[in-house]
């Protein structure tokens, strides 16, 4: 086995990149299609297979739920809730070493994201303001399969308890004895999320979107999820809000002279054992840095544990650009929009302000993508495929609505009034100018 990264030039890079990352509808591989074929018993493409999914939920409610989760996880779940003494139980069988650092990510993770919390009513001197609100219930989707994901619980419910949400719901797959994995019931238990429910895919997006006889409805759902998971997501916006359609994770690596070649291959390893679809790609302006890059990435790749991915990842995405300078690693890296951001070498600090579009941004050798997948504290739930272009990472503001508030005195009618009537007729609509007649000639309906 060999594996290494694909290097391009910046031509080549444009023109690749650019076409790969126009958005193509997510569906199954050969193996998901099988999948799909078995379940349904005829041919049928993920967002077909996930909206029939959504749809029985809606329409059935629990037994759906039930009934979706045996077929798909192989696992019968008479009762979703988790146990509250289980959860608890959960905790106190976790590793004294593991509960220390659940304890400090935490931390961490309210400190920085209180720094977001903002209750201010912004009004002016005519009766006009913007009053925030939190949402009064949210979904935390936290995948399951391949991994236990504890952090994934803390980043996706720390923000909406400091927003103030009322009521928070996390969402995870069933383990082979119909519950969920012990990580995630103890990182519940030790933020005070006291409903975890034990479904996932498709029918979890829609019970918490639609609600059924055990499960009340909630305003929001966020987390990363599987193809099912983010098509599912999609189904159900509207009726509920969503934080994103998460794609691959991705890390963008712009690395001037200095940085040290070991992270950097450290780093584009840990991005693409993650999935066989993951994007990691390394920008430089030096050829030699770019080099030591390719050979050090080479056996960090080939000695670790998940090899068979990293090089099924490196084959597709696995890039090393060379470019002029570091001025054209930005235009690069902004048009990529990457998922996570490093800047390593000595242009770093300098290069840091000057970035305007990406989910993360990690300075310095010492600042590794990892390090923010667990414990820096900034959230690591971040836009994919480019969405870094409007979107940022997950915060407390997604767990807020704005209202605005109109307070207007007669005064105000009798001056406003006119201009309104005239706008309200050159669009033909009378009844809104007889409305506000009605208030200028001073009229009142008797009480």
């Amino acid at each position: 086995m060999s594996v290494a990264l694909r290097a391009l030039s910046v031509e080549q890079w444009r023109d690749e990149v650019s076409r790969q990352r126009r958005f193509v509808e997510p569906q199954a591989d050969a193996a998901g299609q099988e999948r799909l074929r078995a379940l349904f018993g005829r041919d049928v493409d993920a967002d077909e297979a996930v909206r029939e999914i959504v749809r029985d939920v809606r329409e059935r409610g629990d037994a759906a739920l039930r009934e979706w989760t045996l077929r798909i996880d192989g696992v019968d779940v008479a009762t979703v809730r988790a146990d509250p003494e289980d959860m608890r139980d959960a905790w106190e069988r976790t590793d004294a070493a593991v509960q220390d650092a659940l304890r400090v990510a935490a931390d961490r993770i309210r400190d920085f994201h209180s720094l977001q919390r903002d209750e201010r009513v912004r009004g002016d001197a005519n009766g006009l303001s913007l009053k925030p609100m939190p949402l009064r219930r949210a979904g935390c989707y936290v995948p399951g399969g391949r991994a236990a994901y504890p952090s994934t619980v803390l980043m996706n419910a720390i923000p909406a308890q400091v927003a103030g949400v009322d009521s928070i719901a996390v969402a995870t797959p069933p383990g082979p004895d119909g519950r969920p994995h012990p990580y995630v019931l103890a990182a519940a238990h030790l933020i005070g999320v006291d409903e975890v429910l034990a479904m996932g895919g498709a029918q979890a997006v829609a019970a918490l979107a639609y609600g059924t006889e055990s499960i009340a409805a909630v305003d929001k759902i966020v987390g990363p999820g599987n193809l099912y998971v983010t098509l599912a997501k999609r189904a159900v916006v509207g009726a509920v809000g969503i934080d994103g359609m998460a794609g691959p994770s991705e890390v963008l690596i712009v690395a001037s002279r200095g940085a040290d070649a070991r992270y950097v291959a450290a780093d584009l390893v840990s991005q693409l054992e993650h999935d066989p679809l993951a994007w990691a790609v390394c920008i430089t302006d030096d050829a030699t840095l770019a080099a030591e890059a390719q050979g050090e990435f080479t056996r960090a790749a080939e000695s670790a544990q998940r090899a068979g991915i990293i090089e099924t990842a490196a084959g597709r995405h696995g890039i090393v650009v060379v470019v002029r300078d570091m001025e054209e690693a930005l235009q690069l890296s902004d048009d990529f929009a990457p998922e996570h951001l490093e800047l390593q070498g000595d242009a770093a600090e300098q290069l840091a302000d000057r970035v305007r579009c990406a989910g993360a941004i990690f300075v310095g050798g010492n600042a590794p993508v990892p390090m923010g997948d667990y414990i820096a504290g900034p959230n690591h739930t971040l836009p994919t495929g480019g969405a870094a272009r409007f979107a940022g990472p997950l915060g407390v503001m997604d767990f807020v609505r704005w209202s605005s508030v109109t307070r207007l005195s007669a005064r105000d009618v009798e001056q406003l009034g006119p201009a309104a009537c005239t706008l309200a007729e050159a669009e033909g609509l009378h009844g809104h100018t007889e409305s506000i007649r009605l208030r200028m000639q001073g009229q009142r309906t008797p009480a």
